[in-house]
């Protein structure tokens, strides 16, 4: 199998000969990783279970903790999953990754689609399920939304939907997740959306793709699925806890799969992960926060800001010159876009993180904001 370099590996080598402007500190908005402390709640749960360490976790995870999980699902979304409809995993990367080889494994020349730019992984479970790919690529004239082209959806195994979307921070309507839904079971293939950014939205609560299914009367999520995680709305990456839901017909099979890939959690991970499931007051205060720092974003740099997740999409000239004068005048490393894509998309753009506290984050943007003015200075000499 041949993968493409990581963006974080391309971002490397692209600064690497740079001496970044030492006059300021360092600061970095390439990861979307949450630099807030995980809850003390979550914390504790964690310290007092570390005696189970003793036992093997079971691949199908806790009782406790799928319960945690569906119960989530109700409080938030309205959901009433039966156990079967759903399966705990070790983060959702790793389904995204697998999950796509179980699925494809027995079709001789599989086909699947995706968001273009994208999450990485995905294209990584394409080349190693051998599957033909075929982007829906997210534009700005198309609001960076996935265009449905029937024509192409004869002979479609597999589409991987990510509203909320990384990384341009759009977010589907309602109405067009029920139009891929009908698409789904009119075609018959297997439509998954990734939401592990739904919780992190700036006005109103966002539905999932289940919510679209029940709605179209598809009440068994045939062919439906969605994955979710609680790295960005508890602030606990390292708690790699995350679930893959709907169809159950596939996720029994899916989950026989999983009892050879050796992926369980351990067992103190998922008394902390239930424990963060199952509370839903202390999403607000990380809510707020990143709703906060796009608030600054929109207020220093004059851009619109998104729905839900907390990145800016930000366009600019060239990326990868706009990157490197970024790291270099002013110490604030940003991912270009273009190592998020394909066949050119993602060019023109960067993507920032905004994952610190208030101050850090206006920090930052106050420094890409004078970069952009003197750029924007040079073009009118």
């Amino acid at each position: 199998m041949q993968f493409e370099s990581y963006p974080f590996e391309k971002l490397n080598i692209l600064l690497n000969d740079i001496s970044p402007n030492d006059n300021f500190v360092p600061l970095s908005l390439t990861i979307g990783e949450p630099q807030f402390d995980t809850p003390l709640f979550i914390q504790e749960a964690l310290n007092s279970s570390v005696h189970l360490l003793n036992k093997y976790p079971k691949t199908a995870g806790e009782d406790y903790l799928k319960d945690a999980m569906i119960s989530y699902m109700k409080s938030r979304f309205d959901i009433s999953l039966k156990p079967k409809e759903i399966v705990p995993s070790f983060g959702t990367r790793e389904v995204l990754f697998n999950f796509p080889q179980f699925l494809l494994d027995d079709i001789a020349n599989p086909v699947m689609a995706f968001p273009n730019p994208f999450y990485q992984i995905y294209e990584g479970a394409a080349i190693a399920s051998r599957a033909e790919v075929r982007y829906l690529t997210l534009e700005e004239k198309n609001n960076f939304l996935p265009e449905i082209d029937e024509s192409s959806l004869e002979d479609i195994d597999l589409i991987i939907l990510n509203s909320p979307n990384n990384p341009t921070g759009s977010v589907m309507s309602y109405e067009s997740l029920k139009e891929w839904v009908k698409l789904a079971l009119k075609y018959d293939f297997v439509l998954l959306n990734d939401e592990c950014y739904i919780d992190l939205y700036t006005n109103e609560p966002l539905p999932s793709i289940l919510n679209a299914s029940i709605a179209v009367g598809n009440s068994e999520f045939k062919n439906i699925l969605t994955i979710n995680s609680i790295s960005k709305r508890s602030s606990a990456p390292g708690l790699r806890s995350g679930f893959i839901a709907g169809d159950a017909k596939i996720l029994k099979k899916y989950l026989e799969y999983r009892t050879y890939v050796g992926c369980a959690s351990p067992l103190p991970l998922q008394v902390a992960a239930a424990a963060a499931w199952s509370d839903q007051s202390h999403v607000i205060a990380f809510r707020d926060q990143y709703k906060a720092n796009l608030k600054l974003a929109r207020e220093i740099l004059d851009v619109e800001v998104p729905e839900a997740t907390f990145y800016v999409w930000l366009k600019v000239d060239d990326e990868l010159e706009f990157t490197k004068k970024l790291y270099s005048d002013f110490n604030v490393k940003v991912l270009p876009g273009s190592f998020l894509g394909r066949e050119g998309a993602g060019k023109g753009y960067v993507r920032l993180a905004l994952v610190y506290d208030e101050a850090k984050t206006k920090e930052a943007l106050g420094r890409i904001k004078t970069l952009l003015q003197e750029i924007q200075q040079g073009e009118k000499r």
